[in-house]
């Protein structure tokens, strides 16, 4: 079964490895009303303690990352996010997580906020 967003290897090992440093096993992935758009994508690192009190597993989307780390899509936004993809893009000025939402009809220079 396709996930309802891709994650690109490169993505993977990025949000993996920063998961190992703060030693987190997840990585809460969503949006939220909010931002100069209208929505902005949020990124929240969770434990098993944090995700059981404000997560919903039954409706939210798991996506096994390796080495026991999972990227975790929040359920309130699915509809907005289905079929985005999450990339990792470096160079020599910054490094960041990039969302490529073919839902967005529009966003702001930040890469945060987005409208629909």
């Amino acid at each position: 079964m396709k996930n309802v967003v891709e994650i690109t290897e490169a993505a993977r090992t990025h949000i993996r490895r920063v998961l190992i440093e703060i030693d987190k096993p997840y990585l809460v992935f969503g949006l939220k009303g909010g931002g100069c758009a209208g929505f902005e994508y949020f990124w929240e690192p969770a434990d098993e303690e944090l995700y059981a009190k404000n997560g919903d597993p039954a409706k939210d989307e798991f996506i096994d990352l390796g080495e026991d780390k999972k990227l975790i899509v929040d359920h309130t936004g699915l509809l907005y996010l289905l079929g985005s993809t999450i990339d990792y893009k470096s160079d020599f000025v910054s490094s960041q997580l990039v969302v490529e939402n073919p839902s967005a009809k529009s966003s702001c220079g930040c890469g945060t906020s987005v409208a629909f």
